[in-house]
């Protein structure tokens, strides 16, 4: 009985053991198996276009109803998932171990999370992105209005249907290929926290846009306006955990991918809206795909040596050096900056040295210890736009010389050899002149 138990377990084991090693790893950060949660099972015909791309770049999707009872994202304290979809902006209670708490957590554990809303967006998922730094518009018929950058379409006359072209200027967030045609919005407004310094507004509305019931008359001024209303936001939070967060899933759709568009005001008429290119090059960048560096071999040593000390002494020369790397989607490339730091710190930087890089990959400067003794961390946090941040440490002691480390004459005690030579010359003299002078 005991043999046939462990033979059993020997087989959970191995069948488990794939699952469980599907966690994120820095060897290859993108994300591999993503759960999407639907309203209904029939978005993934209408959304097939963006689920497929998804696929054809490598990865794993497993759909599920947002209310199925038997939802879990961990099981035996690991995560069965990289990334989490939520295609189920109404949904009211997510169904089995899930919850506004367990979505969190998935996200402060390091992963990834996309938030589609609309209009009948439900109070969960508008909870959900206002813990990530975004307030929809409270509102529930309130829908992003814009009488000037609209869609010219024949069955849209309340110009809720918005051509945005207000992206954000960063190739690491949509790729270096310009976005040329606008992309088609329906949905609902939400504005940035002005608390939360991590959001960024990737798609802006126009100046004249508002947020507002298409249906009927303004009473009041709208309570989102302008520029304040963002379309899509991405947050990085500070383990490098990536958030994307739209009010519109229509924009995700089949239909708004293969529609053509022409903003008002303008001659040109796109055959393809911007839709395809603006989703899947920003899925790219929440996923992992790009914009992911790490740092290794940080190393450093005495100048003239190659090993690295336990200890340094005061006014040491020394070579510091770090390799960067960013990950392309298939492998490790050479991360080439210009404003890479380190700090040589102790309570507050005593050096601040910006690196210099042979487009390899190797980060590398030299400089003196200060002459201050103590326990000082060489320190490089790297923060930029879009990019994943580094923040590496290692501590090294300093000390002071040894007795007989010092100069035998030092320069700057001359005046204190000169008072004392002085002194016993005069004390010479002066006994002289008191035993001889009559």
């Amino acid at each position: 009985m005991g043999r046939n138990n462990f033979s059993i377990l020997t087989v959970l084991s191995v069948t488990l053991l794939p699952i469980l090693s599907l966690s994120f790893s820095t060897d290859s950060p993108t994300d591999c198996r993503l759960l999407v949660l639907l309203d209904d099972l029939s978005l993934k015909s209408s959304h097939s276009i963006f689920f497929n791309s998804l696929k054809s770049r490598g990865f794993d999707l497993d759909f599920k109803l947002a209310d199925d009872p038997k939802l879990a994202v961990q099981r035996y304290g690991q995560y069965l998932y990289d990334g989490l979809i939520l295609f189920s902006p109404s949904i009211e209670r997510f169904g089995g171990a899930l919850d506004l708490a367990a979505v969190l957590d998935f996200v402060d554990s390091g992963h990834d999370l996309i938030i589609a809303a609309d209009s009948s967006s439900s109070d969960l998922i508008k909870s959900l992105a206002t813990e990530c730094g975004v307030d929809f518009d409270e509102d529930p018929s309130a829908l992003v209005i814009d009488h000037k950058s609209y869609a010219i379409s024949e069955t849209e006359g309340d110009h809720t249907l918005i051509a945005a072209d207000d992206y954000i200027e960063s190739d690491v967030l949509l790729g270096k290929k310009k976005i040329e045609a606008p992309v088609l919005f329906k949905g609902i407004a939400h504005s940035l926290n002005a608390a939360n310094t991590l959001v960024l507004k990737v798609l802006s509305a126009s100046p004249l846009a508002y947020s507002a019931n298409p249906s009927s008359k303004l009473s009041s001024p709208p309570s989102v306006t302008g520029s304040s209303i963002s379309l899509v936001s991405v947050v990085q939070a500070r383990n490098n955990a990536r958030i994307m967060i739209t009010g519109s899933l229509d924009m995700f759709s089949n239909r708004f991918f293969r529609s053509s568009v022409q903003k008002a005001g303008s001659p040109r008429k796109c055959d393809k809206s911007g839709n395809e290119q603006f989703v899947t090059e920003l899925s790219k960048w929440v996923f992992h795909v790009r914009g992911h560096l790490k740092a290794v071999n940080l190393r450093h040593n005495k100048a003239g040596e190659t090993d690295e000390p336990a200890m340094y002494r005061i006014k040491d020369d020394l070579d510091f050096s770090v390799e960067i790397y960013e990950w392309s989607g298939k492998s490790w490339e050479p991360y080439v900056a210009n404003d890479v730091q380190v700090q040589l710190y102790m309570m507050s930087p005593y050096v601040l040295k910006t690196l210099s890089n042979d487009k390899k990959g190797l980060y590398h400067t030299s400089f003196k210890v200060p002459d201050v003794y103590g326990v000082f961390q060489f320190k490089v946090e790297y923060h930029r736009l879009g990019y994943t941040s580094l923040s590496l440490s290692k501590q090294i002691p300093v000390r002071p010389f040894r007795h007989n480390e010092y100069e035998r004459f030092i320069t700057a005690a001359f005046p204190y050899y000169g008072a004392s030579f002085t002194m016993m010359a005069g004390f010479f003299i002066f006994s002289f002149v008191y035993l001889y002078h009559k």
